[in-house]
């Protein structure tokens, strides 16, 4: 494995897979996990609970913390993959400022089926009524770089499949650049 591409962001709206993929990709790749909802300070855990949509700012100290975790674990020599909806590019470009050649893996989902996944979640403190929000903030990575989009109504092994294919043909073309 090229050096080039030591992390990968499994991105996407609330309910679209994110920890399940993250922690099935972990195991075939051997990377470490960083659960991005892990990170949310309590102010915004309150927020969604209430049904508060989060601002920016209430996600720039939650960016620059994963940012951190995704460098150190790469200075550290590890993988890392890292679940965060990462829905906006400049959140998407914060990321990479902290880790250059991040990758990204775009869990598409329809509404309907967000939905109905976010609610179907046991006690989590992402509740339905904050879905509209995250299409309505959703800026897809179309054009951006290192980024695979997938449909993440897909069942789960054709999703790892597809993502190990793409991360190992991008780190040959890196390792042949490098």
């Amino acid at each position: 494995m090229s050096s080039n591409m030591r992390a990968i962001v499994v991105m996407g709206v609330s309910g679209c897979g994110k920890t399940s993929v993250a922690m099935a990709l972990c195991e075939r790749i051997g990377a470490h996990l960083i659960e991005g909802d892990a990170f949310h300070p309590e102010q915004n855990i309150h927020k969604m609970k209430a049904g508060i949509a989060l601002t920016d700012a209430d996600r720039q100290g939650w960016l620059e913390q994963l940012g951190q975790g995704l460098a150190q674990a790469v200075a550290s020599n590890q993988i890392a993959v890292l679940t965060c909806s990462a829905l906006k590019r400049r959140y998407r470009d914060a990321l990479r400022a902290a880790v250059p050649n991040l990758g990204f893996v775009f869990l598409e989902l329809p509404l309907a089926a967000a939905a109905e996944r976010v609610g179907q979640r046991p006690n989590h403190f992402m509740p339905v009524a904050l879905v509209d929000s995250q299409f309505r903030d959703l800026e897809p990575p179309t054009g951006e770089p290192h980024v695979l989009t997938v449909n993440g109504t897909d069942p789960l092994p054709v999703i790892i499949d597809r993502t190990v294919a793409w991360w190992q043909a991008s780190s040959q073309i890196a390792a042949v650049g490098d």
